[in-house]
């Protein structure tokens, strides 16, 4: 989950609905005249498309059309009790959002925390479809459950405890300003219980698939926040040796840098960007 600095669209980033064969996923979306490629954008746990709103005029700015959404269940976006929350069902939901917001071109992808979970299965299910793969803040497989991060605790609760009363778990921001964290909770709360509970489960049991990534021969990039506090540096620095790159640091930024410095976040990540398209 990012916390946003502002819940102003940007100039040029519209709020639009996706419609695809999967159902309609909320997004937001910028897109730019003569524009040389389209950029998807996946968002992890807890998370939504105003992860990445702060990046969308920035990608435009340097020619790119750019699309971000909830996924399935998340905020906005709907999820019924018996839809596919599976690492392939998410993926294939990318897949779809992907040929609606680029005209079945191909795009790059990047996924933040969970969704880079979300992003390698999209990139092994279907290799065409993609420019490139980028990795953000995430790593080869689950995160694990902690004594510091009691996901198991966490998806016996879903379900059991009011949503709300699970957001008053989390530790508070008194500095953040009241929208935002109205905004929190509101986007906390409009999660679907089936989608959160098997998102939770997945981050304790997904398998590593980076060998079947780099079994796609897609360029891949990793980067993450110097103070990043979700997967363990070195981890993320050994998936990254397994797929041919190293890990951008950036600077300024902690496991959202897409909201905490998006500038860095872009002159760290746009040089790959244009290498591959």
């Amino acid at each position: 989950m990012s916390t946003p600095k502002s819940l102003v669209l940007p100039p040029g980033v519209e709020a639009v609905t996706i419609e695809t064969p999967r159902g309609g996923f909320a997004a937001h979306g910028v897109r730019t005249d003569g524009a040389v490629g389209h950029v998807l954008l996946v968002p992890g746990w807890t998370g939504s498309k105003e992860d990445f709103t702060p990046l969308l005029p920035l990608l435009a700015a340097a020619g790119f059309d750019a699309t971000t959404y909830d996924q399935r269940g998340q905020y906005e976006t709907p999820g019924a009790p018996d839809d596919d929350y599976t690492l392939d069902g998410f993926a294939a939901d990318a897949l779809a959002v992907r040929d609606v917001a680029s005209d079945s071109a191909r795009s790059h992808l990047l996924g933040h925390s969970f969704g880079g979970l979300v992003a390698q299965q999209a990139a092994i299910a279907d290799p065409s479809a993609w420019h490139s793969l980028s990795l953000l803040c995430t790593g080869p497989g689950a995160l694990g459950d902690t004594p510091g991060r009691p996901l198991t605790a966490l998806v016996q609760a879903i379900g059991a405890m009011p949503m709300e009363q699970l957001h008053a778990m989390r530790p508070e921001d008194p500095t953040l300003a009241p929208e935002i964290s109205a905004f929190l909770l509101k986007r906390f709360t409009a999660n679907s219980e089936a989608s959160l509970k098997a998102i939770t489960q997945l981050l304790i049991d997904a398998p590593d698939v980076v060998d079947e990534v780099v079994a796609t021969r897609l360029p891949c990039w990793v980067g993450r926040g110097a103070d990043d506090d979700a997967w363990p540096h070195d981890v993320q620095a050994a998936m990254a040796t397994r797929l041919g790159t190293d890990v951008h640091v950036i600077e300024g930024a902690a496991h959202s840098p897409a909201v905490e410095n998006p500038q860095a976040l872009l002159d760290a990540w746009l040089p790959f960007l244009k290498e591959n398209t």
